[in-house]
């Protein structure tokens, strides 16, 4: 099996930072992406960022300048540093994974249980 465990939400002021973390586990013989996904109430989930290899990162319009994502290969492990936070990016943020489990084994994604980002004042 394979677990994604996300931390670090919480509430904060506008204009303030966050910094999540998302750790896989299990059986995984190579990760090839990592990221963030966000769902706020009534919308659609959609892309926060995410990091290919380690390096090739890709963002969201709508967060490009303030947020970071960074990775830890030999921990498997993610991060997405969050700063000038705005009410708009109050959502549940959800951890994402492409990884292959085996050698053989097709590349499946996986998906963490989410965390609650509320900034408010």
């Amino acid at each position: 099996q394979v677990q994604l465990v996300e931390s670090g939400g919480g509430l904060v002021q506008p204009g303030g930072s966050l910094t999540l973390s998302c750790a896989a586990s299990g059986s995984i013989f190579r990760i090839s992406t990592m990221g963030w996904y966000r769902q706020a109430p009534g919308k659609e989930r959609e892309l926060v960022a995410t990091i290919t290899r380690g390096i090739s990162t890709n963002y969201s319009d709508s967060v490009k300048g303030r947020f970071t994502i960074s990775g830890d290969n030999t921990k498997n492990t993610v991060y997405l540093q969050m700063t000038s936070l705005k009410p708009e990016d109050t959502a549940v943020y959800y951890c994402y994974s492409l990884l292959r489990r085996t050698i053989l084994g097709r590349e499946s994604a996986y998906w963490g249980q989410g965390t609650q980002v509320t900034v408010s004042s």
